[in-house]
């Protein structure tokens, strides 16, 4: 079944829920790891660097967004390891899906911002339309 599991989050709620299902999946092989991958927006990371007083607090703020997932995991006892990578999400999700030898790529359908999605088209419906491995959207 699927060993190396790629769960991406961004600290939404849809996160939360791509978390539940890749521990569902998980639970089908003990060897399983859920690499919980973050991917820190090159936009986004400029607008919160002039906003903060210092690296520590933009820090901060990135394992606040994630630690809901980080939570569930931890309560649900998986095999987890966290992953943070900077550039275009969508992107850099499926480059270190097919450098890692990812099996299964799980993701939430919507992130936290959906002015976006609209204008450029979701990170979930890039990822799918460009993994190399199976991928599973979670509404």
């Amino acid at each position: 079944m699927y060993k190396h599991i790629l769960l991406a989050s961004d600290g939404s709620e849809n996160a939360v829920r791509a978390a539940k299902e890749a521990v569902k999946i998980a639970a089908y092989n003990q060897d399983s790891i859920i690499d919980v991958v973050y991917v820190i927006d090159f936009d986004k990371s400029k607008t919160a660097v002039l906003h903060s007083n210092s690296n520590e607090e933009i820090d901060m703020e990135r394992r606040k967004k994630n630690s809901k997932v980080i939570q569930y995991l931890q309560e649900a006892s998986a095999n987890y390891k966290t992953t943070i990578l900077r550039g275009k999400p969508g992107q850099e999700i499926v480059k270190y899906a097919d450098e890692q030898s990812i099996d299964i790529i799980v993701i939430g359908s919507r992130g936290l911002n959906t002015l976006q999605e609209m204008v450029l088209g979701s990170v979930s419906h890039k990822v799918m339309k460009r993994a190399g491995c199976p991928a599973m959207i979670v509404k």
